[in-house]
C-alpha cells in the first residue's frame, strides 16, 4: 500500500498547533519560521477565551454580543456553531494540559471583556492565556507520533499541478530552498498587524500567507475590516508595542485623556467596555487632538502579579508602575478580521489549500472581533479541520502539469517602514477617500518590489470601494459618519 502523503501545516500559532493536533493519524509536516514554534500572535495574547459556562449566561447570548459587535456583518451560522460549541473547547483544552485560573473553591475565574454582556472570559495565567496554550498545545505536538515539526523555514512558493495545490517551497535560515510535495496545505500564519506602523503583533505578522494564498489566485473577503484595540502601552517611536489588556478596564480600570477626564463618558452605554472599534476611534481621536491617553488603573483591586503579570512586568520595565501610576497608552492595529475567503470546513476558493486561524475569513467575527473569540476560533476552527482532513482520501498527484507560484520578494527597511506610516494614517480608525486615494498612489510602485505592499495595495482598494462606515471600518467622509458627528 502507498504512504499517504503528508498534510502541511504553515504557523505554529494556536490553530495551526490544533489543526495538526486534529489531522490524526494523518501525517502532518508542521512548518513555521522559528525553530521554537515562538513569536506567534497567538503567544502574546493577553485575553483569554470567551465561553457561556454560567447561568444565566447562554451560548446565545454570546452570540448576540459577537453579532452586534461585528455589526451584524458576520455569518450568523457561524456564529451560533462557534458560541455553542465554546464550552466543549474549554473542556478539550482543558484535558491538553491548559491550567486555567480557577478560585478558591475550584470555579473557573470568568471575566469581563468590551462588547460582552456577562463575565464570560476564561484565563491562563492571569493576563497570559495565549501563551499558556501554546505551551501546552506545543507539548502536545511534540509528543504527537503523526507530527513533523520543521522549524526556522519561511514557505515562499505553492505548487500548483492541473489547478491543485499539490505542495509548497521552503526557504531555511542559510537561504536554502526545497520542496515538499503534500495532500493539502494549510496556511495558519496569523494577520497583518506588523504591516501597520503601531501594532500588538509580533514584527512576522505582515501577512505572508495572505499574501501567499492571493499570488496563487485564492480569494479574499473583508480585506478592509482591521480592528484596532485601544490600549497598548505608548511607547513614543515603537512599533510592536505591548498590549495593556482589556481585563484591565472589566476590572475598573478607566481612561482618561491629556486633562484626567473621563475619556468615554456619554459616548456610548458600555462606556470604557464599549466595542473596541468604538473605544479605539476615541483614543485615535484624543491623542490627535489633546496629546497622551492614559488607563487610570487605580480602582484594580488583586495580587497584579497572580492577575496582571504581563502588564505589570511591561510597565515595570519601562519605569511605570500601574498599581499607582496612570499607564500611558495608545491604539494600535490588533487583529484582521478579513483574510482567504473560507468555507465552515475552512477551504479556499484554490483546491488543496486550506486556512484556518487569523488568514482566513469565513465571516464568524465580521466587520469588528468581539474580545476573546480569537483563541476561540482558532481552536474550533482547527479541531474541525483537522477532522476534515483526517478523514479526507488525501493522496498526492504526482502527473499533471506542474507550476510554482511563488510569493514574491519582500520590501527592503526602508520602503517598508514608509509603507507602515501610509496604512497607519490612511488606514487606521479613521478613514476616508481622499487619504485612502493617496495611499493607493503611493504604494502602487512598491507592490512589484515587495509582497507586502501588494497585500497593503488590496486592503486600501477594499477600504475606498467600502463607501460607509461600518464596524472597525470608519469612513469620516460617509453620510453615516457625518451624523454621528
Amino acid at each position: 500500500m502507498r504512504a499517504r502523503a503528508p498534510i502541511i501545516v504553515v504557523g505554529s500559532g494556536v490553530a495551526g498547533l490544533v489543526t495538526a493536533l486534529a489531522a490524526a493519524p494523518a501525517p502532518v509536516r508542521l512548518l513555521c519560521r522559528r525553530h521554537d514554534g515562538d513569536g506567534t500572535a497567538s503567544a502574546l495574547a493577553q485575553g483569554g477565551i470567551a465561553a457561556a459556562l454560567q447561568a444565566p449566561d447562554h451560548p446565545a447570548a454570546h452570540a448576540a454580543d459577537t453579532l452586534a459587535a461585528g455589526a451584524h456583518h458576520n455569518d450568523a451560522a457561524m456564529v451560533r456553531w462557534l458560541c455553542a460549541q465554546a464550552p466543549a473547547a474549554i473542556a478539550w483544552l482543558e484535558r491538553q494540559g491548559v491550567a486555567f485560573d480557577r478560585d478558591g473553591d475550584g470555579r473557573l475565574q470568568l471575566g469581563r471583556e468590551g462588547g460582552h454582556g456577562a463575565a464570560r472570559i476564561v484565563h491562563a495565567g492571569g493576563d497570559a492565556s495565549g501563551a499558556a496554550l501554546v505551551r501546552a498545545l506545543h507539548r502536545r505536538v511534540q509528543q504527537a507520533g503523526h507530527v513533523q515539526w520543521h522549524g526556522g523555514v519561511d514557505v515562499d512558493a505553492l505548487l500548483l499541478r492541473d489547478g491543485v495545490v499539490r505542495g509548497v517551497r521552503v526557504c531555511d535560515a542559510r537561504g536554502q530552498r526545497h520542496e515538499m510535495q503534500a495532500a493539502a496545505v494549510v496556511l495558519a500564519t496569523g494577520g497583518i498587524g506588523a504591516l501597520f506602523a503601531r501594532t500588538s503583533n509580533p514584527p512576522g505578522a505582515e501577512g505572508s500567507g495572505l499574501a501567499l494564498g492571493l499570488a496563487a489566485g485564492a480569494p479574499a473577503r473583508d480585506l478592509e475590516f482591521v480592528q484596532f484595540h485601544p490600549t497598548a502601552l505608548d511607547v513614543p517611536g515603537g512599533h510592536c508595542l505591548p498590549l495593556v489588556t482589556e481585563a484591565l478596564r472589566g476590572a475598573g480600570a478607566r481612561l482618561r485623556d491629556a486633562a484626567g477626564r473621563p475619556l468615554m463618558t456619554g459616548l456610548h452605554p458600555q462606556g470604557d467596555l464599549a466595542p473596541r472599534d468604538v473605544v479605539s476611534r476615541r483614543v485615535w481621536q484624543a491623542r490627535r487632538d489633546g496629546g497622551r491617553v492614559w488607563l487610570d488603573a487605580g480602582d484594580v483591586r488583586g495580587d497584579w502579579t497572580v492577575r496582571f503579570p504581563t502588564v505589570l512586568a511591561a510597565c515595570l520595565a519601562r519605569g511605570i508602575d500601574p498599581r499607582r501610576d496612570a499607564i500611558p497608552v495608545t491604539a494600535v492595529a490588533h487583529f484582521h478580521m478579513g483574510g482567504l475567503a473560507v468555507d465552515a470546513d475552512g477551504r479556499t476558493g484554490l483546491p488543496g489549500l486550506h486556512a484556518v486561524g487569523e488568514v482566513a475569513c469565513n465571516g464568524v467575527h465580521g466587520a469588528n472581533r468581539l474580545a476573546s473569540n480569537s483563541l476561540l476560533e482558532g481552536v474550533l476552527c482547527g479541531r474541525r479541520l483537522g477532522a476534515l482532513l483526517a478523514a479526507a482520501d488525501l493522496q498526492t498527484v504526482s502527473r499533471g502539469r506542474s507550476n510554482w507560484v511563488a510569493r514574491g520578494n519582500a520590501l527592503s527597511p526602508t520602503p517598508l517602514a514608509e509603507l507602515r506610516a501610509l496604512l497607519w494614517q490612511a488606514a487606521g480608525p479613521e478613514r476616508s477617500a481622499a487619504d485612502l486615494e493617496r495611499a493607493i498612489r503611493s504604494c502602487a510602485p512598491w507592490s512589484a518590489d515587495g509582497w507586502q505592499a501588494a497585500v497593503a495595495h488590496r486592503l486600501l482598494d477594499a477600504a475606498l470601494a467600502r463607501r460607509a462606515s461600518l464596524g472597525s471600518h470608519y469612513r469620516v467622509d460617509s453620510a453615516l459618519a457625518r451624523l454621528a458627528s
